[in-house]
């Protein structure tokens, strides 16, 4: 698998991130630990998790996903070869929804200790929490990262102009800086005065405050669990906008010139797109990890490409 940088840290990454949400929860163990090495035998090395991993799923508290991954690992023994990334800031069990330092100081001893591991490779906040002055946050990533439990940290949700602020404190204090942001991202475009709140989608703003400040952004819920290829998934009320038909069809007819799937369209439009974007992949079968995989394999054409992006509203 190929990689490319993490923003200005000089480390690089698995093109495809694999996104690890319902391992241990959805999936058990024996059908985590086949995707992950279905993964990890492609030559993926970039994982995915977060502390509350997947506590709203009926029977499951949080930190589900982060234990089966330390079991995974020490499995495998293949902890060298693993670039691990986790979160901190949503609420789950008795812990709640903020980016205070303790609460960042306190979670991250928890999931070190789940992923039976000394430091998280890359730590994301994981929302943008308003109420904590974004100083005690990052002062807190400080701590972790002199102490060496963080290597690097990331932020999550978060609105260009805040990711901004968060810069120039870190540049002026010498404190670590956010190399990366995880967004809601996919093909189809948002209708124009909606929201995913708490979820924060991408948009032209932070596609080009990413470009030029040298950030690696990532895309979660790119093909929307499924909607693009299944009947029995709808896309939400949100998506269906003035341009949606029209997207589609630009979609469709490239998949089918390529002789591909809409969703390997997708995730390909993705990582050449101009910043490009990182998606986080996720499968339940060996299936449709596989299909994930194969996208390395295609290369749209300078021409599809305009295409899949100008596709617009109808007029």
């Amino acid at each position: 698998m190929k990689t490319v940088p993490l923003g200005k840290t000089g480390e690089d990454v698995s093109t495809l991130c694999l996104g690890a949400m319902y391992f241990g929860s959805r999936q058990n163990q024996a059908e985590s630990f086949q995707l992950l090495d279905q993964y990890f035998e492609s030559g993926g090395t970039f994982i995915d998790t977060a502390n509350i991993y997947a506590g709203w799923v009926d029977g499951f508290k949080g930190g589900e996903s982060e234990t089966i991954l330390g079991a995974w690992m020490k499995e495998r023994k293949n902890r060298g070869q693993i670039f691990i990334a986790s979160k901190v800031g949503f609420g789950y069990q008795d812990v709640p929804t903020t980016l205070r330092a303790d609460i960042i100081e306190q979670e991250c001893n928890k999931s070190l200790k789940r992923l039976g591991v000394e430091t998280i490779d890359l730590y994301y906040a994981h929302n943008d929490d308003r109420e904590t002055p974004l100083e005690e946050t990052l002062e807190a990533f400080l701590r972790l990262f002199d102490a060496g439990k963080v290597r690097y940290i990331g932020a999550s949700n978060y609105l260009a102009w805040r990711l901004e602020e968060a810069h120039w404190l870190s540049l002026i204090n010498e404190w670590p800086e956010y190399c990366c942001v995880q967004q809601r991202h996919s093909y189809i475009r948002r209708k124009h005065g909606t929201t995913f709140n708490p979820q924060v989608a991408a948009n032209e703003d932070l596609f080009d405050y990413v470009k030029n400040r040298g950030i690696t952004l990532l895309a979660y819920s790119a093909l929307l669990s499924g909607a693009y290829t299944r009947p029995d998934r709808n896309f939400d009320d949100q998506y269906l906008g003035v341009d949606t038909d029209n997207r589609l069809a630009a979609l469709k007819a490239v998949a089918a010139e390529t002789g591909t799937t809409q969703n390997q369209v997708i995730l390909a439009w993705m990582l050449q797109s101009d910043p490009p974007v990182l998606p986080l992949i996720a499968a339940s079968t060996r299936e449709q990890m596989q299909e994930n995989l194969d996208i390395l394999e295609i290369e749209l054409t300078p021409e599809q490409m305009i295409r899949l992006d100008s596709a617009g509203p109808k007029e």
